[in-house]
């Protein structure tokens, strides 16, 4: 890839003194690099929002605001943006305190241009690593995804090898995993690399099944066969007949029903309540279950030959937490699907988001992921997700900008519409920044430009 070719970088540059501007963007100039000035640091925060340089160059003593302010607000909006200090006051104390804060450097003045060149470079080629860690990232996902199922770590390819050698060849199998792991499209996969991926995909959770029409909605009925049978009904089974039936939650059927269950996979036939002829179906049949069966069979709440007739076959799908390396993909795959839904150009989560995440222990698994993710892009103003888009049981746990200016918690994203959702953030928004327009877009991680246009989209 050539110079030109390469994606643009952006380097902001803050001073009050034009001829330093001058001189700075200047010297620093280089192919694929985008030089911005502002001689005004709120403009240059105002520039960092908008215009979201990889790099920024700011003076520390300036008129109005200090360097450590410009680097306060842009590590709040995003801590990624690599910000060095300069300054003709250099002490240890102040040093230490940027870099606390998260500046790159900290750099005295009359700065060495040599330094300073190598310097940056040395950060623009970070940023095309990150660039293009991101690209890469795109084709891992396409490559990650099977079946649409996503992930790369040895467990899922593990499992997905399972996937594609028994899929052709089951009768009968058994996938086990916590709720939220994503065993209903397991067995979507499955079903789609059977010979009976052209029949019928029919499902049936038995945790919804009142236990005294078990058999009615399985097996069928004829009419008559008990009160309220007014006519003749095919089961499930039937339904199924040439394709998959695929029973959720099976640790949940009433041992009566698991006898009749066993001998359908034994005989490949059915009989309707009330009927006195059995009928032939040829019928995969995939079970899932969160419980431990084995622990069920002590209890004496599963039938122990059931187990082992399904079971020949088992398939576990792990828990996130044993598989937190497919964290980055899970959350780019969902992210991509809920900003399409929502009609948003929302491009990732920062990084102290990310962070945040993977410190969770996520209980609900990938459901949960699933959850937090559209809350998130539901909630989120700006092109990138942030801490404050995630739902509030999360903040507790994570990093955060200690007395940073915050947003109160946001309200559930099932209340009102999405335009609603967008109106009551920009009120609370101007409420927090006291009214303030440019204060209340640094909290949105928006544009003054972008946020005077909501305020007239909403009447504000």
């Amino acid at each position: 890839m050539t110079a030109a070719a390469k994606p643009a970088i952006s380097l902001l540059i803050i001073d009050d003194n034009a001829g330093s501007l001058e001189m700075l963007s200047t010297a620093l100039a280089q192919s694929g690099v985008e030089i911005l000035t502002a001689s005004d640091p709120e403009i240059g925060v105002d520039m960092i929002h908008d215009r979201r340089p990889q790099i920024v160059l700011t003076d520390l003593v300036m008129p109005r605001m200090s360097g450590l302010e410009v680097l306060e607000r842009t590590m709040e909006f995003d801590p990624s943006i690599d910000v060095i200090l300069m300054t003709a006051h250099y002490s240890t104390e102040s040093a230490v305190e940027a870099i606390k804060k998260g500046a790159s450097d900290y750099m005295n003045k009359p700065v060495s241009i040599a330094a300073l060149r190598e310097k940056i470079g040395k950060l623009v080629e970070d940023a095309r690593r990150r660039q293009r860690a991101l690209q890469l990232e795109d084709e891992l996902l396409q490559s990650a995804e099977f079946e649409g199922i996503v992930g790369r770590s040895p467990l899922m390819w593990d499992m997905f090898s399972k996937i594609r050698r028994v899929g052709p060849h089951y009768r009968a199998m058994l996938i086990t995993g916590e709720t939220g792991t994503g065993k209903d499209l397991i067995a979507q996969a499955l079903h789609k690399l059977s010979p009976a991926a052209s029949g019928r995909y029919v499902v049936l959770n038995c945790s919804a099944v009142v236990e005294t029409l078990f058999e009615s909605e399985l097996f069928g009925h004829v009419k008559g066969s008990f009160t309220g049978a007014t006519h003749d009904k095919a089961g499930l089974f039937e339904h199924a007949h040439g394709g998959t039936l695929f029973l959720d939650e099976i640790g949940d059927m009433p041992l009566a029903t698991q006898a009749k269950l066993l001998r359908v996979l034994q005989n490949q036939e059915v009989q309707r309540v009330g009927s006195l002829t059995a009928k032939r179906v040829d019928v995969r049949v995939i079970a899932a279950t969160n419980r431990d069966l084995r622990q069920a069979i002590l209890d004496k709440t599963f039938r122990e030959d059931l187990y082992y007739r399904l079971s020949m076959v088992e398939i576990h799908v792990p828990r996130l937490a044993e598989r937190k390396e497919d964290l980055p993909l899970l959350e780019r795959h969902f992210v991509s699907r809920f900003a399409s839904q929502y009609g948003k150009e929302i491009h990732g989560l920062t990084h102290r988001a990310q962070i945040l995440l993977s410190l969770h222990s996520w209980p609900g698994n990938v459901r949960e992921l699933e959850n937090v993710t559209g809350h998130a892009c539901m909630m989120a103003m700006g092109d990138m997700i942030d801490v404050q888009d995630l739902p509030a049981y999360l903040h507790s746990t994570g990093p955060g900008a200690e007395g940073a200016a915050v947003l109160p918690p946001p309200p559930e994203p099932s209340v009102g519409t999405l335009e609603e959702q967008e109106r009551l953030l920009i009120i609370r928004a101007l409420e927090a920044a006291g009214g303030n327009q440019s204060q209340a877009a640094r909290l949105l991680r928006i544009g003054r430009d972008a946020l005077r246009y909501k305020l007239k989209k909403h009447n504000l």
